[in-house]
């Protein structure tokens, strides 16, 4: 992998969107992009998670501590939905389907508090919110495959993926295991960011300091991060993957989040190579 651009405090939810990566810093409660051909890092009065472009065009946002979705308006996210009645931790990733309708991580609780199963938020085209599925260890990246068929999170807490399948209506059902990551990619591995394709699913693994591509439970190809932690990513419309990456400078993870001393970069991985 390659560097891309640096300067983030923690990089989440990638989204490439008409030759621009767009992405948010969690911790630094910024929005990142390169639209218009140079970096540009938008503050936020709170800060934005996941991220989901709509049909329409407009960039949507999991507003990760006001419990919200916002839509970006240039300068900064406007009212979509209001999941506060609703959501019982922070917001976190954010996919969409063809038809505009979004769905969202609820984590279950906050930092400092006992940790406690999360639950996915389903997201209707007029705004309108509701449980889509509950007791979730930590649900993180999200990601549609199978023609949109079947709804894929990333559950951290339990080091594995899982899969829904989604009715007509947008509802889930059939919660079945798709990738066993601990048992693919090692113990030490937990799933965070997912982005499909049409050979798989990459899956970034924090603790697992590699980004790998996996098939229906079995481990197709990784690529090694080295000490970073990966923890999202995306393609781009060629054979380009995004990774983002978090340098604690030699401290564990947790350790360097608690004390603020995590650096993030973009890293990019030339598909082509690694086949």
């Amino acid at each position: 992998m390659k560097p891309y651009a640096a300067g983030m405090s923690w990089g989440e939810g990638p989204r490439w969107h008409d030759g621009a990566l767009w992405l948010s810093d969690t911790q630094g409660s910024k929005l990142w992009t390169d639209h218009g051909g140079r970096w540009t890092a938008t503050e936020l009065e709170s800060p934005s998670n996941g991220l989901w472009f709509l049909p329409d065009g407009r960039l949507a946002a999991a507003m990760m501590h006001e419990k919200r979705i916002g839509v970006w308006t240039g300068e900064r996210f406007a009212a979509y939905a209001d999941l506060s009645g609703l959501a019982t931790g922070p917001l976190g990733d954010l996919v969409g389907d063809r038809h505009g309708n979004l769905y969202v991580d609820d984590v279950g609780f906050a930092p400092g508090e006992p940790p406690r199963p999360g639950r996915l938020l389903r997201i209707a085209t007029d705004g309108s919110a509701a449980v889509a599925a509950e007791d979730v260890e930590f649900p993180n990246g999200l990601a549609l495959v199978d023609d949109g068929r079947t709804l894929l999170v990333a559950e951290t807490g339990a080091q594995r993926l899982t899969a829904f399948t989604i009715d007509a209506d947008g509802t889930l059902r059939d919660r079945r295991l798709y990738a066993d990551i601990a048992g693919l990619v090692g113990n030490d591995a937990r799933p965070d960011g997912i982005w499909p394709t049409p050979c798989g699913v990459w899956v970034a693994t924090t603790t697992g300091h590699a980004v790998a591509l996996v098939r229906e439970n079995k481990l197709i190809t990784a690529i090694g991060t080295g000490a970073a932690f990966p923890i999202a990513c995306c393609g781009d419309d060629g054979n380009r993957l995004f990774v983002t990456l978090a340098d604690t400078g030699g401290r564990p993870l947790f350790e360097a989040l608690a004390a603020k001393a995590v650096q993030a970069t973009v890293a990019v991985a030339d598909l082509e190579e690694v086949r």
